[in-house]
């Protein structure tokens, strides 16, 4: 299905998939899974990884002379860390435009975590104040660039166009035989929902083999119609991959519950899902992506949602170098198990 798609090889797989008994004995619920795809090696970890082999593929394939990438997101990106160490990898300049939202002030999150990571990993910074138009702004310095004989190749936010999804379409695909071997018969896999390549990537890879196995996107981020972003995602991943069956609009599903007053910011089910998984798992979750979506995988369970014993995997997206951003917002707490 991949294999004519040009691809850089990064990342360490297949990742692990394992089962999470302790949490599930907590819970009472379903019976709980891991997909480990914050082992993915390269620059510490996580679910970009997968996105930004195709994406360079497509860079380089395009103009073998790429000297330059660029990309976008928050201060504390998890997709700007990854991207910063892939250009490391590979030899190439990295210009990183970050936006400055202004809801947290602590040394840790404006130069610690991920900030400290691009950097070590040779990338330079470039911070905006909240609202800037970064693709823009990118777009501006991409031309500057191209000026002065270099060769850019920008990234979209989230690496979420049709090159990055078919990094979780193959995921989507590795999964399913890794659950076939181990004879695990996965009912739902539950996402951080975001910029929707990883959702939507999924879903197109599992309806693409004809796999009935549900994917539920828990908001990490305020939109105005997440399901439309997730459904416009998989099909257009379809008709690249020249699957013809459309996908029904119904297999799109997304909770918007979990999501508190914004990005970043933390509620209380997002430490206690820190807490749980980390005492009971020995598993770390940041507070940004896949503590907020354990935060709705645990609410869900609470709600009913899922059946007793069916297997439901958590899909890790990574972001741990994230949670050391958010140091003060964990002192002194000793929750109760």
């Amino acid at each position: 299905m991949l294999s004519r798609f040009p691809r850089v090889r990064l990342a360490h797989l297949p990742t692990p998939l394992e089962p999470m008994p302790r949490l599930s004995r907590h819970l009472g619920g379903p019976t709980l899974w891991v997909k480990r795809d914050d082992c993915t090696g390269l620059g510490a970890g996580g679910n970009k990884v997968r996105k930004l082999e195709f994406l360079l593929g497509e860079a380089l394939a395009q103009d073998k002379d790429t000297d330059t990438l660029l990309t976008c997101g928050a201060l504390q990106s998890n997709h700007a860390r990854q991207t910063a160490a892939a250009a490391a990898k590979l030899g190439l300049e990295c210009h990183l435009f970050l936006e400055d939202r202004g809801t947290r002030t602590t040394p840790d999150y404006l130069k610690g975590g991920n900030m400290l990571l691009d950097r070590q990993f040779g990338a330079q910074q470039y911070v905006f104040p909240r609202g800037t138009d970064l693709a823009a702004e990118m777009d501006r310095h991409a031309a500057a660039l191209l000026l002065r004989g270099c060769k850019p190749y920008v990234v979209p936010f989230g690496g979420s166009n049709l090159a990055g999804t078919l990094g979780y379409v193959d995921c989507a695909l590795e999964l399913m035989q890794q659950a076939n071997q181990q004879g695990v018969g996965v009912s739902s896999l539950v996402v951080a929902l975001g910029s929707a390549g990883t959702q939507g990537g999924l879903l197109a890879g599992l309806h693409g083999v004809n796999s009935s196995i549900g994917v539920v996107g828990i908001a990490i981020l305020p939109h105005p119609d997440l399901g439309t972003l997730v459904y416009g995602v998989a099909s257009a991943a379809l008709e690249h991959l020249g699957v013809a069956a459309p996908l029904p609009s119904e297999r799109v599903k997304v909770e918007t519950d979990y999501l508190g007053t914004g990005y970043g910011q933390l509620t209380e089910g997002v430490m206690e899902a820190i807490e749980l998984t980390g005492k009971l798992e020995g598993l770390p979750l940041d507070p940004v992506y896949t503590g907020k979506a354990m935060s709705g995988l645990i609410g869900m369970i609470r709600k009913g949602q899922f059946e007793r014993g069916e297997n439901v995997v958590f899909m890790h997206t990574g972001g741990l170098p994230g949670l050391f951003a958010y140091r003060e917002d964990f002192v002194g707490r000793d929750a109760a198990i």
